[in-house]
């Protein structure tokens, strides 16, 4: 599930596109709030309750209506995809790959050979056919060369496509996995109770979501979840994961889609455009969102880059846009862009993509002259 980088979203707010209108030119003012698609638990928000005393499960239990914060059954595994590599990939720290005993100190390679993977020295001796993946493990942690150091294993599959290629895959448990994540998500130094709540939302992301890749479940970017490995791990976030182990939220049985994002504008929405409802993804109130600075945003275009931004969606020039319905929050669902030579009808994520918005809550204001249209 395609999200924010929540550590990536406190940027300056974009004010004053575009170059200044001439005098008398039509000029677009596009007022709005938030960050995201506005769906679930908001960081800032959640920020903000940590900041003002709230636990982690009262956050959890604010944001997913009806769930219930339980250990899961063991210590599930998980698969994510690092990257593809266009040839053979090199790893150390490894005691066995292939059924066979390696000396961790040394580094070998795994090696396509048409559908199958072979593990080979690093000098380009076969050591042995491992047949459809190679799967390399040592002590706690193993070195995948060009990627960085990771907890679990290394597992190396062809992909579909033929060539030399093998995805590259970190298999390890999720609490390993949520070590790696959690600081790529929200900032370390953030209170104890808001990285709890996000370590419980980051595990039920992992355990919940099935990309349906060859040989992995996860992306390692904001497709699912931000993962960078060892490196990526931080003090403060380990206690997170320490203090929530294993807990999942769950809704009916099965793990919930926790999905979060980074400012609300003040109320979350209930669940994405054109998908089926989900019970616990419901709006609620955010009233802690004013720590973002995206929590109020104004943007400007001049009538061209209106023109420009929305052409592939318009009939002729644009006149006029017409929201039509919005959410249970003030996010636009759908709107009629009104154009010299007729009207069509847009969805309110393509709107906001189209014009590079922060989300889709937004107003707009035509002005030109001392005349305005709302």
């Amino acid at each position: 599930m395609k999200r924010a980088r929540i550590a990536l979203l406190t940027l300056p707010l974009a004010l004053g596109l575009g170059s200044a209108p001439a005098e008398g030119a039509v000029t677009w003012i596009v007022s709005g709030g938030g960050f995201g698609h506005g769906v679930g638990m908001s960081a800032y928000g959640a920020y903000g309750y940590g900041l003002h005393g709230a636990g982690y499960r009262q956050i959890l239990h604010h944001y997913y209506r009806g769930i219930k914060i339980k250990p899961i059954a063991g210590a599930s595994q998980v698969r994510v995809l690092l990257r593809t590599s266009p040839g053979d990939v090199s790893f150390s720290r490894a005691t066995v790959a292939c059924g066979r005993s390696l000396d961790p100190a040394r580094t070998y390679r795994a090696h396509r050979r048409g559908s199958s993977v072979r593990l080979l020295a690093n000098g380009g001796k076969l050591l042995a056919r491992c047949g459809a993946r190679l799967h390399a493990e040592g002590g706690r942690m193993i070195r995948i060369v060009g990627s960085g150091l990771y907890r679990g294993a290394l597992e190396a599959v062809p992909p579909p496509s033929s060539g030399a290629s093998l995805n590259v895959v970190n298999r390890l448990d999720v609490n390993s996995y949520a070590r790696g994540s959690l600081p790529g998500e929200v900032p370390p130094e953030w209170p104890s109770a808001t990285l709890k709540a996000f370590a419980v939302a980051v595990r039920s992301i992992a355990l919940s979501t099935d990309v349906g890749g060859r040989g992995f479940e996860l992306y390692a970017d904001t497709r699912t979840q931000v993962y960078g490995g060892v490196k990526l791990e931080s003090a403060a976030t380990d206690r997170a994961v320490r203090a929530t182990r294993n807990e999942a939220a769950t809704y009916g049985g099965g793990v919930a889609q926790t999905t979060y994002f980074s400012a609300s504008g003040g109320r979350t929405e209930s669940g994405f455009l054109g998908a089926p409802d989900v019970p616990y993804l419901q709006s609620v109130a955010d009233p802690y969102d004013y720590y973002s600075p995206q929590h109020r945003w104004t943007f400007r275009f001049t009538q061209a880059e209106m023109n420009a931004r929305l052409g592939p969606y318009l009939d002729g020039g644009l006149r006029q846009i017409r929201v039509t319905k919005r959410g249970d929050s003030p996010r636009i669902d759908y709107a009629k862009l009104i154009g010299t030579r007729g009207t069509t009808t847009i969805r309110g994520d393509t709107l906001a993509l189209a014009l590079g918005l922060y989300d889709r809550w937004a107003f707009f204001t035509k002005r030109s002259g001392a005349a305005a249209q709302r």
